[in-house]
């Protein structure tokens, strides 16, 4: 038969003592430092002019005819189409679009005021992490936060966007436009017949027309 173990006697548990755990200490995962100085100079002058003497003419015939599931039936379409077209256009479309800016953006100041160094083609030189240290009283590397992050962002955007457009257009447009259309569906001994006639004389003139835009624009910008 085995035997039990013998328990604790009064006298051992009374000479049995305990200590107060240390204060906790927190554990530095991770350690981060982030220093960004970012400036932006974004101008956008665009000048646009556009001057168009058009002449456009689309005389469209068409004739369509179909049968479709249809016994012993027809179907006919005829379009007779005749167009005149006479088109003249004697001007000027001039557009003028002269656009002067004058944008300055070289005092930006980042990184609480401090100007940008100037830019030197070099690639730019990043100081390293910190190497963490033991404290010089508990010598631990444990004290510190779970997390310390640490980011200093300085942006500095100065955007303009001056725009200048203008059109002048003369323009002559004429569309005739002639259908016919016959259709049996579905049907037994039937006949569609779809005529159609369209005389269409278009007589269009521009004499001595002037179509002049001007867009003038300045634009001192400072930022």
């Amino acid at each position: 038969m085995p035997q039990e173990p013998a328990g604790f006697s009064l006298e051992e548990l009374s000479a049995e003592a305990g200590t107060l755990l240390p204060a906790k200490e927190v554990l530095s995962l991770l350690d981060l430092n982030v220093d960004i100085d970012l400036a932006l100079d974004l101008v956008a002058p665009i000048d646009l002019a556009v001057a168009g003497n058009l002449n456009v003419a689309a005389p469209i015939n068409g004739a369509v005819s179909a049968n479709v599931l249809s016994a012993m039936s027809s179907a006919a379409a005829q379009s007779e189409h005749g167009v005149m077209l006479d088109q003249l256009i004697s001007g000027d479309a001039v557009a003028h679009a002269p656009q002067a800016t004058v944008v300055d953006q070289t005092h930006d100041t980042v990184d609480g005021g401090a100007p940008l160094p100037p830019s030197t083609g070099s690639p730019a030189v990043v100081d390293p992490l910190p190497v963490p240290t033991a404290d010089a009283t508990t010598g631990s590397l444990l004290d510190g936060d779970l997390l310390n992050v640490n980011v200093n962002v300085n942006l500095d955007a100065d955007l303009a966007a001056p725009v200048a457009g203008a059109v002048a257009l003369n323009a002559n447009v004429a569309v005739p436009i002639n259908a016919s259309v016959a259709a049996n569906v579905g049907t037994v001994g039937s006949e569609a017949v779809a005529v159609t006639n369209q005389q269409a004389v278009i007589t269009q003139h521009l004499n001595d027309v002037t179509a002049h835009a001007v867009a003038d624009q300045d634009a001192d910008i400072s930022q």
